[in-house]
């Protein structure tokens, strides 16, 4: 089929989906428009991508381009970054209870900022905090609708409409657009992002919500818009599974499989009974642990089809542990992959141009030691705990932010799942606040109960027409 001929049946699919998922009751304030913007170029790529203006990282010496970025990716994000303050500055009075509840964040990103002291770029560090605090800013505008849940699905469905269908399309019939030749000469599927892993994390994080609409959906028997939701949501998944034998991302299919069973167990668990939720939590994040770590001779990765070495990525982890930088603060603020250190790496493996450690705990250790090693465990155990008590409210809701938190967690062990910018940490920080407001995703919808979105304030809520 001719690409322009598929370019036109894909639209009109879309527009179909679009279609199928309508609900006209449903009203989202404008303000959403931010988030979905900035989730959809994290979820695909930078805006100078798109317009082919990116800089050249994949050189050997790649250390200026690294420091000084893209001038309109730069001005991109800052600019949703500003709108998205604005945002929350008319919201002040639904900011507030959420900030107070997470003050375990606050700390993390302070000591981030802090960080930024003893790194050897510090400008460079700088700019790149204030961008993570963008990830931050579009969480608060989702949770601070009047509705967080229905936001939540509103932006993520549509975006799924839209990713799925053109990773499609650019891999079957615009290759240059969705693949890419390797170092090993070979062709992987990248779909709208820029490498097979991240279009498995897409596939993954977002395989999650879909799963989960399809179950909440099927269960809601007296829904008149059922059957058109059921094929549209079915419709993604089948994309979904396609394009994950395509990437061929085995993390991201075990992390997604994991995922959809301990939702299906925590929806049906009474929620006095959670021990067992506890138990298969420990061994699903337990088994990647036990084969990354102590299964020295690697019989339990080859079992999944992959080298011991994962790829590797165990010679990359005793690399740059090798380097000895601060045990105990790191490098600074994802100021790891800057200067020599980068070109060390690029020189040690010239066929295998990398910028992160390919392990988020690695990864959070280069940059930030063994401090901000117990920042994230501090704040993984808050969220894990935040969840459990959702769960204990509404397992149905509970559930889906169990679901994500698996995903990011199963991510990091073979990726930088706590990165700025990024889609697994973007769904942790909306996990870890959002269910740590009980009665605000948790409760969601619920008769008779006020949420903390719903508090009167000065200001009236502006609606899109």
């Amino acid at each position: 089929m001719p690409p322009a001929i598929a370019s036109i049946i894909y639209t009109i699919g879309i527009l179909g989906l679009f279609c199928l998922d309508r609900d006209k009751k449903t009203r989202m304030s404008g303000a959403l428009w931010i988030p979905a913007v900035w989730l959809f170029l994290i979820s695909s790529r930078p805006v100078s991508l798109w317009l082919g203006m990116s800089p050249n990282l994949n050189a050997v010496d790649a250390t200026q381009a690294y420091v000084e970025g893209s001038p309109i990716d730069r001005n991109v994000f800052f600019f949703l970054l500003f709108a998205a303050l604005a945002v929350l500055l008319g919201r002040s009075g639904r900011v507030r209870p959420l900030l107070r509840k997470n003050g375990l964040i606050l700390l993390y990103f302070l000591f981030c900022l802090v960080s930024v002291l003893w790194s050897d770029y510090s400008f460079v560090a700088l700019k790149r905090w204030s961008k993570a605090l963008g990830d931050m800013g579009m969480v608060l505008i989702i949770l601070t609708e009047s509705d967080p849940l229905a936001a939540l699905k509103r932006i993520l469905t549509r975006l799924g409409f839209l990713l799925f269908p053109l990773s499609i399309l650019f891999t079957k019939y615009y290759p240059q657009i969705g693949r890419r030749l390797t170092m090993s000469w070979t062709l992987e599927t990248t779909g709208v992002t820029t490498q097979k892993n991240e279009l498995g994390l897409d596939c993954m994080m977002y395989g999650v919500l879909f799963l989960w609409m399809l179950v909440s959906v099927y269960r809601e028997r007296q829904d008149p818009g059922r059957r058109r939701r059921l094929l549209a949501y079915g419709t993604i998944i089948a994309m979904i599974i396609w394009l994950l034998s395509q990437c061929n991302s085995t993390t991201s299919i075990i992390g997604l499989i994991s995922a959809a069973f301990m939702m299906w167990l925590a929806s049906r668990r009474p929620s006095r009974k959670l021990a067992l939720v506890h138990l298969l939590v420990l061994a699903v994040l337990g088994l990647p642990v036990t084969a990354l770590f102590f299964d020295t001779g690697g019989a339990m990765v080859q079992v999944l089809g992959k080298d011991p070495t994962l790829t590797g990525r165990t010679d990359i982890w005793s690399m740059v542990l090798g380097l000895h930088t601060n045990p105990w603060i790191g490098t600074g603020f994802e100021s790891f992959w800057l200067g020599s250190r980068l070109n060390f790496m690029r020189t040690a493996l010239p066929n295998f141009p990398i910028n992160e450690a390919h392990n988020g705990y690695v990864e959070i250790y280069l940059n930030l030691g063994w401090a901000g090693i117990c920042f994230i465990a501090l704040l993984l155990v808050a969220g894990y705990k935040s969840i459990i008590s959702s769960l204990r409210q509404d397992p149905k809701k509970g559930s889906l932010f169990l679901g994500f938190l698996i995903c990011t967690l199963f991510y990091s062990f073979s990726e930088a799942g706590f990165r700025p910018l990024t889609i697994s940490w973007f769904f942790l920080l909306l996990v870890i606040i959002g269910a740590s407001n009980a009665v605000s995703l948790a409760t969601s919808r619920r008769p008779g109960r006020l949420r903390p979105a719903m508090v009167p304030t000065d200001e009236k809520p502006a609606y899109a027409t």
